[in-house]
């Protein structure tokens, strides 16, 4: 399994992971995803969870739209469980170290990868699922984060992924960014970063892993997303919607901080968000070298725990709208 620096939680683990072994057969050849049709035309949408073992949040959403016989009123619906072998290895003593088993599932999505020679149990599992991502129209990939941070939907480089995000109006901060230098994310897979295809993909950050209210960001942000996407009727999700979203605020990423060298280490424990109002204020020190924020009002979006070389210790933006 994955090893962190700090195995035991920093934080209280509120959720309880639910039990999916019912789900495993599933319905479309790939174990652990149900695929629905209605009977009249319209986009495949898919809502995906658990890409890492400890996020908990997704599961619970999508064992719930399970459960209650969720069906789409047009077009095709699919639900999937993506890494189950981390994920069913969760301990709450220990919710770090359940995070993917021999690598980031959600850093393979590149086709060179996918089609390449390497093998783990994640590409494996990447592999499986290729082929039923290839015919979705609309993704909406459920996510949680290390630090208490606020909620982030997060849109790709793509005006067609703002739009979407926009269209659903929740959580209140979007993301416009390029993702990791580490590798692609399904989020950022093929033609979801095509701006002449339509296919569009979001990625939402609910939260805090195990927070409990990560859990109705993640249900609310999936309701909206398919209201967006005019899968589901309102009076068959109504139930479980919550308030109207209000205005939405758009951070564009200007570029990632990858960590060089093992030493790397922030001045302050940032937990997201914080905007830091002078050009050249040190955040971190990487070796001998400072990093500095490159602009006034510099937001520092998901500061890493997880301080590896070569894997993102924070990515900068500024807010561009809202």
């Amino acid at each position: 399994m994955s090893t962190a620096p700090h195995a035991r939680p920093s934080w209280p683990v509120e959720l309880e992971a639910p039990d999916i072994e019912r789900y495993r057969v599933g319905n479309t050849g790939v174990p652990f995803f149900w695929s629905f049709a209605s009977d009249k035309p319209g986009p495949h949408v898919m809502v995906t969870a658990v890409v890492h073992g400890n996020e908990l949040c997704g599961a619970l959403v999508l064992e719930r739209l399970l459960a209650a016989g969720l069906r789409p009123a047009c077009g095709r619906l699919t639900l999937g469980f993506c890494n189950v072998a981390a994920y069913l290895a969760f301990d709450p003593a220990y919710p770090t170290l359940s995070r993917f088993v021999d690598e980031d599932l959600n850093r393979v999505w590149d086709r060179a990868t996918l089609e390449g020679p390497r093998s783990s149990v994640e590409l494996a599992r990447a592999r499986t699922i290729q082929p039923l991502l290839d015919t979705v129209d609309l993704l909406l990939d459920l996510h949680s984060m290390q630090n208490p941070t606020e909620p982030l939907i997060l849109a790709g480089e793509c005006q067609k992924g703002l739009d979407l995000a926009r269209r659903v109006g929740h959580p209140a901060t979007i993301v416009i960014d390029a993702g990791h230098a580490a590798g692609a994310r399904m989020r950022d897979y093929d033609f979801f970063q095509d701006p002449r295809d339509p296919r569009a993909a979001l990625l939402v950050e609910c939260g805090q892993h195990w927070a409990r209210g990560s859990e109705a960001v993640a249900l609310e942000t999936t309701l909206r997303f398919l209201l967006a996407a005019g899968t589901v009727e309102r009076a068959a999700v109504d139930r479980w919607l919550g308030p109207e979203p209000g205005p939405q605020r758009v951070v564009q990423v200007t570029q990632p901080v990858t960590v060089r060298d093992e030493s790397f280490a922030f001045v302050e424990p940032f937990v997201g968000m914080e905007t830091i109002p002078r050009a050249g204020t040190v955040i971190a020190h990487d070796g001998a070298e400072p990093v500095t924020t490159p602009y006034d009002d510099c937001v520092l979006i998901m500061p890493s725990r997880r301080l590896a070389v070569g894997q993102t210790a924070v990515r900068l933006g500024r807010i561009v709208d809202g």
